[in-house]
């Protein structure tokens, strides 16, 4: 068990650094709300990698299947990060228009709630994150022949690995808040929500070559 909790670990560091929605938003939120509200945030993503993780065990290699017949999910989900982003940029947009973009830099008032949901629900949403943790679960637990502790000892390795770098990524992006200006911040704002309607396309765009999730078990095989 040793070995596999070992074999976890660069899992773990790898998917820290998957490029999507969540690992820019984290980076932004560390740089202009510091390092609690970003931690806040990534245990909501985290919240919702352990719930994707319960649901694929128990539904396993039958719910991968279903996911790939169903293209309407990630229409739906790529739909909710697109409607999400251009919200995003259009209250930027505003809010920028209400002051004064020569002052010093804004202190955004820190809703933990808020960020905590915002976390699980950008990382929810995408149904892709559903599909690499069923890969995950259909490559390693009949080879390794997990029993149900062993598979939560596993994964709680993957996801520790993953929140530790998080928190360094943290760290670093942290750094960057004393240089930051107002209009910087709202340079960064408007980028977040681009790149959300970028990756929601990018989801949506899924539904129409369902292909491609076929590619997720040979990736993981060759990890492996």
């Amino acid at each position: 068990m040793q070995d596999h909790l070992i074999s976890a670990i660069p899992i773990g560091f790898v998917l820290s650094f998957m490029i999507g929605p969540v690992f820019f938003v984290l980076l932004e939120t560390a740089a202009t709300k510091g390092f609690r509200a970003a931690l806040v945030f990534d245990l909501g993503v985290i919240l919702a990698d352990a719930t994707f993780i319960y649901i694929a065990y128990f539904a396993s290699y039958s719910l991968l299947q279903k996911i790939e017949n169903q293209p309407y999910l990630f229409l739906l989900g790529g739909g909710i990060l697109v409607v999400y982003g251009i919200v995003s940029l259009v209250k930027t947009n505003i809010f920028q228009k209400r002051i004064n973009i020569d002052t010093q830099l804004i202190h955004f008032k820190n809703n933990y709630l808020a960020l905590l949901v915002k976390g699980f629900g950008l990382n929810f949403i995408n149904i892709g994150v559903l599909g690499f943790w069923l890969g995950l679960i259909v490559v390693f637990v009949p080879k390794w022949q997990l029993n149900a502790q062993e598979t939560i000892l596993f994964f709680g390795a993957i996801i520790g690995a993953y929140l530790t770098t998080d928190i360094v990524k943290i760290i670093l992006a942290k750094q960057l808040k004393s240089r930051l200006t107002t209009h910087r911040i709202f340079q960064i704002k408007k980028g977040i929500a681009i790149l959300l309607i970028f990756f929601g396309m990018l989801l949506m765009a899924q539904a129409f070559f369902p292909e491609n999730s076929h590619k997720l078990e040979k990736v993981m095989e060759r990890v492996e």
